[in-house]
């Protein structure tokens, strides 16, 4: 299926769009480091990235109609720092605010479907009236904003409107731990479908549980088996999951999902850093207070693009002895779920940068069958008709 992708950064949603059976016709992002990164991948010949269509350029220059018709989903991850918590919050203030380009873009290609990628401060208080508006505008991206109208005033507007909504737009808020990633990386996924198509909507399902990882480690103890670790005792449950743990022990069946993928699982069979494919030791790790890094037994914290991962220590492992390390510019890739051939030509400083950014590829891939199996429909709906 013909797709096109917004602010591609590295490359995370691309692939995992991929995977899921997308091809991109054209990429776009204008950071020259991300792009030396794509281009790197794309000169080593990796799966799915060999052929991809990356536009070093800035999507406010884009001519979308270069991309032509029959288009079937249009995808991008807007940049968040804007609405992150991490950040200085100026939403739509900050010049950083690429959602009307991503707007535009539905609005210009009309596609079938779209999907957008957000941090979950997205849905803070704060920014409700403008993710409203957002929303609102994709359900309308032909009822333009005027040159002198503020995003309130046409808020308005568009709600006059939206009984003539041309896309089904809807709201998911997930975490990349239910779909394979192992990171609890919360986000915000916004995606619609054309409703002059009459394709039913379906939700994203979660894979994996929590649940099931404590069952797996402190009920049945395979979690620790796999790794060919002794069951540690009951002291070491974390407090936060004991009375799960109670709970589950209680049960004569497991949860019926997949575990939670753990760091240790991610990093599994990689070994020690040993200066290749990217694998290089970084000093410097150290904990303090609200500075604790990530424990090997539990999905890592979300990867952070700031190098040190501030405030949570995000960026660092927990070793079994107790010592922290940062983590290798390999693991984290790993974590992101980028394949071991995908490597980042740049500093580990810049490379964290870039993968703090990224879209987890599991996530990319679930979001992508979502969208897949929903614009599939319209595919046979037309066989139909035709024959």
């Amino acid at each position: 299926m013909r797709s096109i992708e917004l602010f591609s950064g590295c490359g995370g949603l691309a692939l995992g769009l991929s995977m899921a059976g997308f091809r991109h016709e054209m990429m776009v992002e204008w950071n020259n480091d991300a792009c030396s990164t794509i281009f790197h991948n794309r000169r080593l010949g990796v799966d799915h990235v060999a052929h991809w269509p990356i536009r070093h350029a800035d999507v406010r220059g884009i001519d979308w109609s270069e991309v032509g018709n029959e288009l079937h989903l249009v995808a991008g991850g807007p940049p968040c720092q804007p609405f992150s918590i991490g950040g200085k919050h100026t939403g739509n203030e900050d010049s950083r605010d690429m959602w009307p380009q991503a707007i535009r873009a539905v609005r210009e290609l009309m596609p079938n479907g779209f999907v957008f990628e957000n941090v979950k401060g997205l849905l803070r208080p704060v920014f409700s009236d403008y993710l409203n508006w957002i929303t609102s505008h994709l359900a309308l991206p032909h009822l333009e904003r005027a040159e002198n109208e503020t995003y309130q005033e046409h808020l308005i507007r568009l709600g006059r409107n939206l009984d003539e909504a041309v896309y089904d737009v809807r709201i998911l808020k997930v975490n990349a731990a239910d779909y394979g990633v192992a990171q609890k990386r919360h986000r915000v996924i916004i995606f619609g479908v054309r409703r002059d198509l009459n394709i039913p909507i379906t939700l994203l399902q979660p894979t994996h549980s929590r649940e099931r990882l404590l069952w797996d480690q402190w009920v049945t103890g395979h979690y620790w088996a796999r790794h060919g670790i002794s069951v540690p005792p009951d002291s070491q449950i974390p407090t936060s999951d004991n009375l799960m743990v109670q709970k589950l022990r209680k049960q004569n069946t497991p949860p019926a999902h997949s575990p939670w993928a753990t760091v240790r699982d991610a990093l599994h069979g990689l070994g020690e850093p040993n200066g290749k494919m990217n694998h290089n030791l970084q000093e410097g790790a150290r904990v303090y207070t609200g500075h604790t890094g990530c424990p090997l037994d539990q999905p890592a914290k979300a990867l952070k693009a700031g190098a040190h991962g501030v405030p949570g220590g995000e960026n660092m492992m927990v070793r079994d002895d107790g010592t922290v390390r940062y983590f290798t510019v390999r693991e984290a890739a790993r974590l992101q779920g980028l394949p071991d051939e995908y490597t980042f030509p740049g500093s580990w400083t810049e490379s964290m940068r870039q993968l703090g950014n990224a879209v987890p590829v599991k996530l990319a891939q679930a979001v992508g069958n979502m969208m897949a199996t929903m614009l599939e429909q319209d595919e046979a709906i037309l066989f139909r008709n035709a024959a």
